[in-house]
């Protein structure tokens, strides 16, 4: 028997039957489905709170469950779709479409602190799932998880005689904000009551501190619940870094997502100092010494994976600015295959690292993937029945499997002295973090001669270029010859967001910049911007490679003062694909963008 769907939904409250309905009625889920959901629908809301119950989490907010939630966690696929997740983002926007109430996708990074928190009381947003999200012209935004439950908005309007506009957002979002927002904020607002107030402006601008003023100790519970907020928060956007930095009259704190900074708070200057030294206590640095650089790192895990930070501190004019790099194995460790190679490149560097001895050479700028292409091919060849030893400056994870030596130049550990003393550690693969020196270059020469794979980096624009700063280091031609295997030249670029992918074709100029066929018509793709990537267009990042094999050619051409021009026509008349030319396929197989193409080259 077949239940006949509610042509509208109910006015007075929202119920899984007539969001079922809706859903129908949009084609997002087939009649047999809508029949099952309007049957067991408060069956599968009792299931989740009973859930909720049975994993511990009692927190305000938790026991309410909307029908988008419900319906959500059935973990169904929209019909035609090729296996999209009717999720609860769809879900919540689609009831906003068939109530006449805009929907919004709330992003973290595009709210502000103030709106956020300082409309409602905490407890009145977790208890009504209400929370202010823009303000403007004497508005408040609201955004509300039931577009018929007016009381609360009802109430506020009066004992706070506002205007409002209401949105309709998700209950996970709604949570998310609440939490995250008000426990940051209540956070900062504790520890800054609890300072005296201060004219500090840090190492250049410093003041005579009035009598009677202090900081708040370092271990004081408000800065420690802030900086865990700030640490999830970032977790949680997929941030790769995240800078702490002071300002005149205030702090600011900004995440790095996709190679981009977003600025996320804006916090009183009073707090800055406690919450940069909190940070320092966790990464075992000297709390006290403020006017020289340091670096520390810290261990942590978040949504059951272990992830190490690696903290920087610098003194500028208003005080110590903090800069927290995040690592992720998940990231720092993948498939060689997965990295982004095309088919001939994966087939060169695999044989590259299967070969006994030799250098292999990584080149590009900080921030290309340098590490993240080294340690996944250490992964690849790390075995019971190998010694891999590397020699880094800072070590950037740490993992069992490899013999990590960090340089510390301070007391004489140096990549150059070190090499040699591993040497002495029966190595068979060596991974050196940096060639910057001729001392280094001879010893990471003279360990590829030895029978060792040795593999490292170099700064340099492209592969032909890393041949010629090895001569610049006065390393004989013929050494490089004995040793060099190959060289890898790589760069990050964005990828489109499939969610809001989109095509066009490129311009007759566009075409013309690129030197690609004038008389075709090339067709790209772009993303339009959406709530998975916040508007961007862009989602995670993939490398390109130029990878230069150094073949009998090379060799015939290189010589003490070998020209570059002729470099590149050699690796280039062996199949050598230039940087330029796999980002220009990236874009025409619509993996990135026309833009990021002419800002990587």
């Amino acid at each position: 028997m077949t239940t006949k769907p509610t042509e509208k939904p109910s006015r007075k409250r929202l119920t899984i039957e007539n969001v079922a309905a809706i859903l129908l009625k949009k084609g997002l889920i087939s009649k047999e489905r809508y029949s099952d959901i309007a049957a067991r629908g408060e069956e599968q809301i009792v299931r989740l709170r009973k859930l909720y119950e049975a994993s511990g989490d009692k927190r305000a907010g938790v026991e309410v469950v909307t029908p988008a939630e419900a319906i959500a966690a059935l973990e169904l696929e929209v019909p035609g779709t090729g296996g999209k997740p009717l999720n609860e983002d769809t879900i919540t926007e689609t009831i906003a479409s068939a109530v006449g109430m805009p929907y919004m996708k709330l992003d973290p990074i595009k709210l502000e602190l103030n709106v956020v928190t300082g409309h409602i009381p905490r407890p009145f947003a977790l208890r009504h799932m209400i929370v202010p999200v823009d303000s403007a012209g004497g508005v408040i935004t609201l955004a509300v998880i039931d577009p018929y439950d007016m009381e609360a908005v009802e109430s506020l309007k009066h004992t706070k005689n506002i205007k409002t506009n209401l949105v309709l957002s998700s209950k996970t979002d709604v949570l998310k904000i609440v939490r995250e927002f008000f426990g940051f904020h209540s956070s900062i607002a504790a520890a800054q009551a609890e300072m005296q107030p201060s004219v500090e402006l840090g190492n250049l601008e410093q003041f005579v501190k009035l009598k009677g003023q202090g900081e708040i100790d370092a271990t004081d519970s408000h800065i420690i619940r802030a900086v865990t907020y700030l640490f999830q928060y970032a977790f949680d956007q997929r941030a790769s870094d995240i800078h702490i930095e002071p300002k005149r009259e205030k702090s600011i704190v900004r995440l790095r997502i996709d190679g981009i900074l977003h600025t996320v708070h804006s916090t009183p200057k009073a707090v800055h100092a406690p919450i940069t030294s909190r940070i320092k206590m966790l990464s075992r640095m000297d709390i006290t010494e403020k006017r020289r650089p340091q670096d520390g790192r810290i261990k942590t895990n978040h949504k059951d994976k272990e992830l190490e930070l690696r903290v920087s501190t610098l003194p500028t004019a208003f005080g110590e600015k903090v800069v927290i790099r995040i690592f992720d194995p998940e990231m720092l460790l993948q498939d060689i295959e997965k990295l982004g190679f095309y088919p001939r490149e994966y087939k060169l560097y695999d044989a590259f690292i299967r070969r006994p001895n030799g250098i292999i050479l990584v080149t590009g700028p900080t921030g290309s993937g340098k590490t993240t292409t080294l340690y996944s091919s250490l992964r690849v060849l790390s075995t019971s029945e190998v010694n891999i030893v590397t020699l880094e400056e800072p070590i950037e994870m740490v993992f069992e499997d490899f013999n990590q030596v960090g340089v510390q130049p301070s007391i004489g550990i140096t990549f150059a002295n070190m090499l040699r003393t591993i040497l002495r550690q029966d190595p068979d693969i060596i991974m050196v973090g940096e060639i910057r020196d001729k001392e280094t270059a001879d010893n990471a020469i003279q360990s590829a001669l030895t029978g060792h794979l040795v593999l490292s980096t170099l700064h340099t624009n492209d592969s032909p270029s890393s041949i010629t700063r090895l001569l610049d280091l006065d390393i004989p031609s013929f050494l490089i010859s004995s040793t060099l295997i190959g060289i890898i030249a790589q760069r990050l670029v964005r990828k489109i967001c499939v969610h809001c992918k989109r095509q066009r074709v490129l311009t007759e100029d566009e075409t013309g910049y690129l030197k690609l066929d004038k008389t075709a018509a090339h067709t790209v793709s772009y993303g339009e911007g959406c709530i998975e990537c916040r508007g961007t267009g862009y989602r995670g990042r993939t490398a390109i490679f130029e990878i230069m094999e150094y073949t009998e050619r090379v060799r015939r051409v290189l010589t003490d003062n070998v020209d570059l021009n002729d470099l590149y026509k050699a690796a280039e008349a062996d199949g050598m694909v230039t940087l330029r030319q796999q980002a220009i396929r990236k874009m025409l197989d619509g993996t990135t963008t026309y833009e990021e193409v002419i800002f990587m080259t």
